[in-house]
């Protein structure tokens, strides 16, 4: 393909990413094979600092990585009152990433789709996931990127121990209903780091007061928030916390469990 000068220049352009969080990224994708040569990726933006991140370190990875692949980045509309996304396209055009806004009316059907006593929130990340999912059929898709981080997966794991009573986190990589893969090429950096990167580079973030649920007179969630509240509390008692969590989530003994179904009775293992 020739490029003219302008589409060189925009191909070419880049915004500054540290090398430790490239690197954290890099060692993700080589410990879980994420992505691969031939790869078509579609990359979640919700125009957040996580996944604004993500988009710029797919587009460094496209440009130094000895294999090949396609990535472009989707942002899915609601169909709310007031809802732009102008900036965000302007940046990815900016920066020569393929992106667009998939139009829903997802804030529309809310009304009479979503389960007495749901959470909206959990209402409209489903929906949204369903609609980045359809839109990554019709495009034929082999993989779907989130922007999910460590600390995120940490949350996860101990809300589902305290309000779900089960031991689950977000995995890396995944194969979904729909025959292609989830990845989340971000779960091994920590959220401050995302967070650095943003303020660093003085980037636009859409933040909490997009999400369709602020427009719901409800009582929004608080399972998240407290438990984000505690680690941060448990953070600043024990600076290394986290890297014992990422520890932990690397050496799982589940024979030490009470789940009847983990145990095979003609083979019990020494501990």
């Amino acid at each position: 393909m020739n490029l003219d000068d302008n589409q060189r220049r925009v191909a070419s352009k880049s915004i500054p990413i540290s090398k430790k969080l490239l690197k954290l990224v890099g060692k993700t994708n080589a410990e879980f094979k994420l992505i691969g040569e031939g790869d078509k990726v579609l990359v979640g933006l919700s125009g957040g600092k996580d996944s604004l991140a993500l988009v710029h370190i797919m587009k460094h990875i496209q440009r130094h990585a000895p294999f090949n692949f396609e990535f472009e980045a989707c942002t899915i509309k609601y169909g709310m009152p007031d809802e732009h996304y102008a900036f965000l396209e302007a940046h990815c055009k900016e920066y020569g990433i393929k992106h667009t806004v998939y139009d829903t009316n997802i804030f529309e059907i809310s009304h009479d789709t979503i389960r007495d006593n749901s959470s909206f929130c959990s209402y409209f990340s489903r929906m949204r996931r369903g609609a980045l999912y359809s839109f990554a059929e019709e495009g034929d898709f082999t993989k779907v990127a989130l922007g999910h981080h460590f600390d995120d997966t940490v949350e996860s794991f101990f809300m589902n121990m305290f309000y779900k009573g089960s031991m689950r986190a977000l995995a890396p990589i995944y194969k979904t209903s729909r025959g292609f893969h989830l990845i989340r090429p971000l779960i091994q950096a920590r959220e401050t780091q995302l967070r650095a990167f943003a303020e660093e580079n003085n980037l636009q973030v859409i933040g909490d007061e997009a999400c369709p649920a602020m427009l719901k007179d409800v009582k929004m969630p608080h399972a998240r928030a407290s438990t984000k509240e505690w680690l941060a509390g448990l953070e600043k008692e024990n600076k290394d916390i986290f890297k014992m969590f990422r520890a932990s989530f690397k050496h799982i003994h589940d024979d030490t469990f009470l789940d009847p179904e983990r145990w095979n009775r003609d083979d019990i293992k020494e501990i």
